[in-house]
């Protein structure tokens, strides 16, 4: 009895593994009421500064949201994999690192990019405006080291007043 209540089992499984055809949807593009798209956004080049010539160079761009918060996302090349690299906005142009002004979620050396999500957010409602334009006042770099337990910059960019943005929009 055993036997044919595992046979029964095991064909209705099959059967139903075969006999359903799975439909493929398509993507839904659109956005939700009230959604939209990152339309504004600043872009700056990251170099590389490693002295060991891991050569980790990328992009930061800054998108403006319909809330005036901004999203920050950064993409790095020639990561170190299994290592998380700390980046940071910080006072001043390159090479002066005065102060923090934001510290940023670290970068996946496996990937090149945030750890946590694509973006970071940044609540502050005049941080975009101060990146460019008339109302351009940022004295900022972004800063990106090696780990927690070294301060080794591997790559960093000027932002705002301090460079002028590779793309805008």
């Amino acid at each position: 009895m055993e036997k044919h209540i595992q046979s029964t089992f095991l064909l209705v499984l099959i059967f139903g593994m075969f006999s359903c055809e799975q439909e493929r949807l398509e993507p839904i593009l659109t956005t939700a009421e009230g959604g939209g798209t990152l339309n504004e956004y600043v872009a700056y080049d990251l170099a590389s500064t490693d002295p060991t010539g891991s050569n980790v160079y990328g992009r930061v761009v800054f998108y403006k949201t319909t809330l005036d918060q901004t999203l920050a996302q950064i993409s790095l090349y020639n990561t170190i994999a299994d290592f998380m690299h700390p980046a940071l906005v910080l006072e001043g142009p390159t090479g002066t690192d005065v102060s923090t002004l934001i510290t940023l979620n670290d970068i996946d050396g496996s990937t090149g990019e945030f750890s946590n999500s694509k973006f970071f957010i940044i609540e502050d409602t005049a941080f975009y405006d101060s990146l460019e334009g008339e109302a351009a006042s940022l004295d900022a770099h972004v800063s990106i080291y090696l780990s927690d337990a070294d301060d080794t910059i591997v790559a960093t960019g000027d932002i705002g007043i301090n460079a002028m943005p590779v793309a805008t929009d």
